[in-house]
């Protein structure tokens, strides 16, 4: 028997923008072993490259969804409903902050820098959780999120994102709590740093991935692909027994001390 028993489930991926994103990853490694899939894109700008990654994949619903918009929320959810009937993984791979606020003194971030971080790096969460509990059949679902080590330790030029990602953890315990009476399971994974086109916009990027590199008890960087091996398990039933979670993919970064 297939431990994973994820075949003939559905998955909603938000935040996939590129080959490059790690949502992409983690849909490759659902949709491959049989979970359908509904996709969404922020607006037409990233509309043809989401359609291209994902042409082969058959009955894969693709949908615009500006997350700072309760109107596309909801009728992501409407058409989920109608599709699919039900969902059982809620994937949310987005985080986003100001240019100016990932860089510089972290005491000059500014307070419209600190909502839009908070607003669609973490809220964005709950509101995709509001709508996706009523199609969750119990036992039989989770919500996944992506998060950062710089939510507990300090990373040069992370600023803004490092207070989004710590709100964004203890969502994942407060909504684990909070969801594990009906059955559903919520959890993050804390890769290391990975060459996406979100983190080329942290100044330093390069120099990060070097020193991680040098230092990690596997003494290299990960890759995309095995963020979404770790998110194949935390969805599958292998994971049924754990919420509430930081699970690291960072080649063991986390432990060490200097």
């Amino acid at each position: 028997m297939d431990a994973l028993q994820l075949k003939g489930k559905t998955a909603l991926v938000v935040g996939i923008a590129n080959r490059w994103s790690i949502a992409y990853a983690i849909a490759q490694q659902l949709q491959a072993h049989g979970v359908r899939l509904a996709v969404t894109y922020q607006n037409e700008r990233v509309a043809a490259e989401v359609h291209k990654l994902t042409a082969a994949w058959p009955n894969t619903l693709l949908l615009p969804c500006e997350l700072t918009d309760e109107a596309q929320i909801d009728a992501v959810f409407a058409r989920l409903r109608d599709e699919f009937g039900q969902l059982n993984h809620l994937i949310h791979c987005v985080a986003f902050a100001e240019r100016a606020d990932l860089q510089g003194a972290f005491r000059a971030i500014s307070r419209q820098g600190f909502r839009t971080a908070l607003d669609i790096s973490v809220y964005s969460l709950l509101a995709l959780a509001q709508r996706a509990v009523s199609l969750m059949p119990p036992q039989q679902s989770s919500i996944l999120t992506l998060t950062y080590m710089a939510s507990e330790r300090v990373v040069p030029n992370y600023n803004v994102m490092a207070l989004a990602k710590a709100a964004l953890e203890n969502a994942v315990r407060y909504l684990a709590n909070d969801l594990g009476p009906l059955g559903i399971r919520v959890n993050a994974i804390s890769a290391g740093p990975v060459r996406t086109a979100s983190a080329r916009a942290i100044a330093g990027f390069t120099e990060m991935l070097k020193q991680h590199a040098e230092k990690a008890p596997l003494r290299r960087n990960i890759t995309a692909e095995e963020v979404g091996k770790a998110a194949l398990y935390l969805c599958s039933d292998l994971a049924s027994g754990v919420t509430g979670t930081v699970h690291f993919v960072d080649a063991g970064y986390h432990i060490l001390g200097v």
